[in-house]
C-alpha cells in the first residue's frame, strides 16, 4: 500500500515522544515534514528522521504538494481553525483531541470532511487499542451479565506547572477536554450507549479551568460515575459492573507508561481471568489504521461523530454543574 505523507504541524512534546516516533514506526506512513518556528525545535525530531523536511510556519507545511495528511497537535483553542485549513489545503487531518471546546465545534470539520471527502479524526488513540475491543465484546458479549454501573477514574497532579498549557483558560486547559475525553469516550465505546442525564457535577476551578470533576450520570441501561481531575495523584481505572461479573481495566488509558495493559474478569464461583496486552503501541496501531481508511477505504474506528458525542457529554458535564447539579 502507498504510504500516506505526513506532516505535523508544531514540535510539540506529545508529538516529540509519541506521535511523531509512532509515525515513523507504523506501517504505510512516512514521517515527512515538520513545521516548527526554529531549528533546535526541529532537532530531535531529525535525530530519528534525518530526511525531515522542516517548514518555518504551517502555512508553508499546508502548502507543500508532497503531504498528504497532517498531525495537529497544537494547543486546543486552535484545533478546529488548523483542521479546516488543513482540509482547506487537501490535507487528510488527524487533530489531537479535544477537537473542539463544545460539540458545536465539531460540525463545521465534519461538514468539510464530507465536502472534501478527505479523512479527519480526532487522535482518540484508545479504540484502537486491541485491549478496548475486547472489552467491548465481553461487556456487549454478556460477560459480566446486565451491565448496572460503570465506574471511571483518571488523575494526575501538574498543580506546580503554571505556565502548562492545560493550566491556562485561553489555551482550552481544563481536566475534562485533556482527560475527560478518556473516561466518557471509553465508556460510550465500549457499551455503545450515550449519557440521558447527568444529574450530578461537582467541579472546582482555578484560574477559570477546572482542575477536580466529581460526576454522575445515566445511561439508558446503568449508572455511572468518574473521578477525573489535574490535581491529584497517578491513577486510572475503568470498572464495568455487572449483576454477574466485574470487568476491571487496570491500565486504560496510557498502555506501557502508567502499567501494562491487562484486563481482569471476575465471576461466579471465585472465577478470575486476567488478558494482558504486552507492548501493544496504540498510536501506531492509529496511524496505521488511518492509512487503510485513507487508501482502501476501510471504516476507521473514532470517526468524528463519534468523538462529538464524548464532547457532548462534557458539555452535559458542564451545563449541570452551572445548574446546581
Amino acid at each position: 500500500m502507498e504510504p500516506i505523507r505526513w506532516g505535523i504541524l508544531g514540535a510539540a512534546k506529545f508529538a516529540r515522544e509519541h506521535m511523531a516516533p509512532a509515525i515513523h514506526a507504523a506501517r504505510w506512513a512516512d514521517l515527512a515534514a515538520l513545521a516548527t518556528s526554529g531549528p533546535a525545535k526541529a532537532a530531535p525530531f531529525a535525530a530519528f528522521h534525518p530526511g525531515l523536511r522542516v517548514h518555518g510556519s504551517y502555512d508553508a507545511l499546508l502548502a507543500d504538494p508532497d503531504i498528504d495528511a497532517v498531525y495537529i497537535p497544537l494547543p486546543n483553542h486552535l484545533h478546529q481553525e488548523w483542521a479546516l485549513k488543513a482540509l482547506d489545503g487537501g490535507k487528510h487531518v488527524l487533530v489531537e483531541k479535544p477537537l473542539g471546546m463544545a460539540a458545536s465545534d465539531f460540525d463545521p470539520v465534519i461538514a468539510k470532511r464530507d465536502a472534501t471527502g478527505l479523512l479527519a479524526a480526532e487522535a482518540y488513540m484508545i479504540v484502537h487499542h486491541p485491549q478496548w475491543q475486547r472489552a467491548r465484546d465481553l461487556v456487549q458479549g454478556g460477560a459480566v451479565g446486565r451491565l448496572v454501573h460503570v465506574d471511571a477514574a483518571f488523575s494526575y497532579n501538574n498543580a506546580a506547572d503554571t505556565g502548562n498549557i492545560r493550566n491556562k483558560l485561553e489555551t482550552g486547559g481544563g481536566a475534562l477536554p485533556d482527560i475527560g475525553v478518556y473516561t466518557f469516550g471509553s465508556v460510550r465505546f465500549v457499551t455503545g450507549q450515550e449519557p440521558t442525564a447527568v444529574p450530578h457535577a461537582h467541579i472546582r476551578f482555578e484560574n477559570g479551568v477546572d482542575v477536580f470533576n466529581r460526576i454522575a450520570a445515566d445511561f439508558p441501561g446503568f449508572t455511572y460515575s468518574a473521578m477525573v481531575s489535574m490535581r491529584a495523584f497517578n491513577r486510572q481505572e475503568v470498572v464495568f459492573h455487572g449483576e454477574t461479573g466485574v470487568l476491571r481495566v487496570t491500565c486504560p488509558f496510557n498502555a506501557n507508561v502508567f502499567d501494562q495493559a491487562e484486563l481482569v474478569l471476575e465471576t461466579a464461583g471465585n472465577t478470575r481471568t486476567v488478558e494482558r496486552f504486552p507492548g501493544v503501541n496504540h498510536y501506531v496501531l492509529q496511524v496505521e489504521n488511518f492509512a487503510r481508511t485513507v487508501r482502501e477505504g476501510a471504516a476507521y474506528p473514532c470517526p468524528l461523530e463519534f468523538s462529538r458525542g464524548t464532547q457532548a457529554m462534557i458539555d452535559m458535564v458542564f451545563d449541570a454543574a452551572r445548574n446546581g447539579g
